[in-house]
């Protein structure tokens, strides 16, 4: 068999690959704590759980619209006006089966050869990947950790040039748990007025994981680039379901139809019965957000204090999301060297931080979505097995 060229060019996400070699080696016996997958590790709130069982129960079992039923859409579009007062019509919205088909349908839009595409640095893996499968070229926003790994919009801006074709924003971000502030993101709008054919794709699915009472700068605030302007959020993170694949997506007037015709082709619809469920996450009771962000703040404190209290390690802390992304060159390990070691040594599995871009070799993800004892006892096995 011969495959096409451009496979060679698609990369992975090798947050599972970590989760598959713990396995392995949970398999042989060995304990391992999990602080590498990005999952929250509370369940689905029941009322959701429910509301999918009756859907079942009901005879929600066929096909729906290519772009999600009519009233979960407008219930995304109620939440839309609740969160951020914006009014967004129920037919820009599309409902996906996860976050991944908004970003891949997305660059697949606009990406070709001859065309770049910006994405951040370090980043989810899938955005490079996606853009070099694709045919255009990827083109790195980088990130410093002295500059707690947001932007500064006037480099960003130094990137668009006549061959630009869509910039990806992630806020907050994996895998730094960086948060873009608003006054930055106002620059960054108004310096885009120069460049009005440059569509923008705004990753915003840790919306809801947002510290120190700071609020979610979206870029739905920005009517002006409304007509050029692709939101991907969903209900992965916020309401726990990972599992249940389940995405939405705000997409300009004038290629909403092209992204429902992608659906069509690729996955037709979304499960009918966990559409159900999503329409009663965003209307049904909130209060459980609250309690997990009370524990979410617990942990990052434990795991921020901690890491930079081990010798060799800096740790910025989080503005967003669940995730810390230490520089731990001081070790005198690079990122993937320190990753295995926990993995082997301490039984912690970890990122390597080369996992979201070649210029972050010297960090690692950890994610705190886990438990505080265990993120309590991971903490002590690195330092007493992996600092030497």
């Amino acid at each position: 068999m011969k495959l096409a060229d451009n496979i060679l060019k698609l990369g992975t996400e090798n947050a599972f690959v970590v989760l598959a070699k713990a396995k392995a080696l949970e398999a042989q016996g060995k304990e391992i704590i999990n602080l590498g997958i990005g999952q929250p590790d509370f369940k689905t709130p029941q009322h959701i759980v429910d509301a999918a069982k009756k859907a079942l129960d009901d005879g929600f079992h066929g096909y729906t619209p290519a772009n999600g039923l009519l009233e979960l859409r407008q219930g995304v579009s109620r939440h839309i006006k609740k969160m951020y007062g914006a009014n967004v019509d129920a037919s820009r919205v599309v409902i996906m089966p996860g976050g991944k088909p908004t970003m891949f349908f997305a660059i697949l839009l606009f990406a070709q050869q001859g065309t770049e595409i910006i994405y951040p640095e370090p980043g989810f893996p899938i955005y490079e990947s996606m853009i070099n499968y694709a045919g255009a070229k990827a083109i790195p926003m980088y990130l410093s950790q002295e500059n707690n790994f947001s932007f500064k919009a006037e480099e960003v801006l130094k990137l668009i040039n006549s061959k630009t074709r869509l910039l990806i924003i992630n806020n907050p971000q994996n895998p730094t748990g960086g948060l873009i502030l608003k006054e930055e993101i106002d620059k960054l709008v108004l310096g885009l007025k120069k460049f009005p054919d440059v569509a923008i794709l705004s990753d915003e699915i840790y919306s809801r994981q947002i510290y120190d009472n700071k609020k979610m700068p979206t870029l739905f605030n920005y009517p002006e680039i409304f007509d050029r302007l692709i939101v991907l959020d969903g209900w992965s993170k916020t309401y726990a379901m990972t599992g249940w694949r389940l995405g939405w997506s705000v997409w300009p007037e004038k290629i909403v139809e092209d992204a429902i015709r992608l659906c069509v082709n690729d996955h037709s619809c979304p499960s009918a019965a966990i559409q159900i469920s999503g329409l009663a996450a965003l209307d049904g009771p909130h209060h459980f957000l609250d309690k997990m962000m009370q524990e979410f703040s617990r942990r990052r404190k434990l795991i921020v204090q901690g890491l930079n209290s081990i010798k060799g390690i800096k740790c910025n802390n989080p503005g967003g999301a669940f995730y810390v992304f230490p520089n731990i060159s001081g070790t005198g390990m690079d990122g993937n060297e320190f990753a295995d070691k926990c993995l082997n040594q301490a039984g912690v599995a970890i990122i390597p931080g080369t996992s979201f871009g070649k210029s972050a070799k010297n960090f690692v993800r950890f994610s705190f979505a886990n438990s505080y004892e265990n993120i309590e006892k991971a903490l002590e096995k690195i330092n007493k097995t992996v600092i030497k």
